[in-house]
């Protein structure tokens, strides 16, 4: 069997266990009543399943271990990787279940990110050697628990955590691949990608299930390992660029809701892809501009991989510029009927 046949046959067993798993966890919920109910803070107006990460997380971590422990055993610093994000499902499912409080959650995140940079460090700096490598250290993780908690808050309409892990996944893959950077990191990356889509067959709008913390905080911590790792091994401008929507849309929000002192753990539905979808647009609708401003922002971190890092990021700033201002121009009218997915009460900033 030729390498590429190999990768190919890895990507379509994860799509298709992700996809057949995700159904089976589906009848558990709607069985075991773990459902979404809509609020006045949601994005959905029908009672749908949570937990699909119960379905998707399980096979991404399968995967990834038996790369790190069978492909590329130079990656086995996956296997901390592997075990921190399980335990952060684990904690998750519960606060899922029954609510545990923010500075558990946390503290809990923070721990794995620290354990995780102490038992297996990254191949460099991430910052370019511009911070000392304490600072640096600290810095990433910073970044790294920042990635995760807004990776959580976005996940608010139907697909668009899919898409966004699908987009990322398949875009650290073509940038390690195009920077000579080995056979790990583009393996994991299509791992990411093609769980997602397996995903998205139940959740892309209307979704029949929603991916729950179970599912995007794992993920976001999955994520923002790869990035960081990206980063770590000459390519900080790529990684920068690849996940700039949910940079841009989630800290822009949290600035403009703290400046005028809300407190930044309520939950709300002013993210530019919620105000989208309260001004009477579809989920679907948001979902398909997100999905090619992510395919140009793809581009453009092949481009800087390649050696044009500035053009590339200005480039970036641009098209993500444009998505936001389409998303949510200053005098758009709200409000449409709701439809689709959540935004879970008392998880967003």
């Amino acid at each position: 069997m030729t390498a590429a046949v190999a990768i190919a046959a890895l990507a379509a067993a994860v799509f298709a266990a992700t996809a057949f798993g995700t159904g089976a966890v589906r009848r558990l919920l709607l069985g075991w009543a773990v459902l979404d109910h809509p609020n006045a803070r949601s994005s959905h107006a029908v009672a749908t399943p949570r937990g699909g990460g119960l379905a998707v997380v399980p096979v991404v971590l399968a995967a990834w271990l038996a790369v790190a422990l069978g492909v590329v055993p130079t990656h086995r610093e996956a296997v901390f990787v592997c075990t921190a994000a399980a335990v952060l499902a684990a904690v998750s499912w519960m606060d899922d279940l029954r609510g545990l409080s923010a500075a558990f959650r946390l503290g809990t995140q923070a721990a794995a990110v620290a354990l995780v940079l102490a038992a297996a460090p990254l191949p460099g700096p991430v910052f370019a050697g511009w911070l000392p490598a304490p600072l640096d250290v600290a810095a990433a993780g910073l970044l790294w628990l920042w990635f995760i908690n807004l990776f959580n808050f976005m996940d608010g309409i139907d697909g668009i955590a899919g898409v966004e892990t699908a987009t990322l996944g398949l875009g650290v893959a073509v940038v390690a691949a195009i920077a000579g950077l080995g056979l790990g990191l583009p393996l994991f990356g299509l791992v990411m990608a093609a769980a997602a889509l397996g995903f998205l067959v139940w959740n892309w709008p209307p979704a029949r299930l929603f991916l729950g913390d179970v599912g995007s905080i794992p993920l976001g911590f999955l994520l923002g390992w790869l990035l960081l790792h990206l980063a770590a091994s000459g390519q900080p401008v790529a990684a920068l660029i690849l996940p700039l929507y949910y940079l841009a849309d989630a800290s822009i929000t949290l600035a403009r809701r703290t400046m005028r002192g809300a407190r930044p753990w309520q939950a709300h539905r002013e993210h530019f892809y919620q105000r989208a979808v309260q001004a009477g647009v579809g989920h679907g609708w948001v979902v398909r501009r997100v999905l090619a401003v992510n395919m140009i922002l793809m581009a453009l971190a092949a481009l800087a991989a390649l050696g044009h890092g500035g053009a590339a990021l200005a480039a970036a700033c641009v098209a993500v510029g444009i998505l936001l201002m389409v998303l949510a121009p200053p005098k758009r009218v709200a409000a449409g009927p709701r439809s689709g997915s959540h935004d879970p009460p008392g998880k967003e900033p």
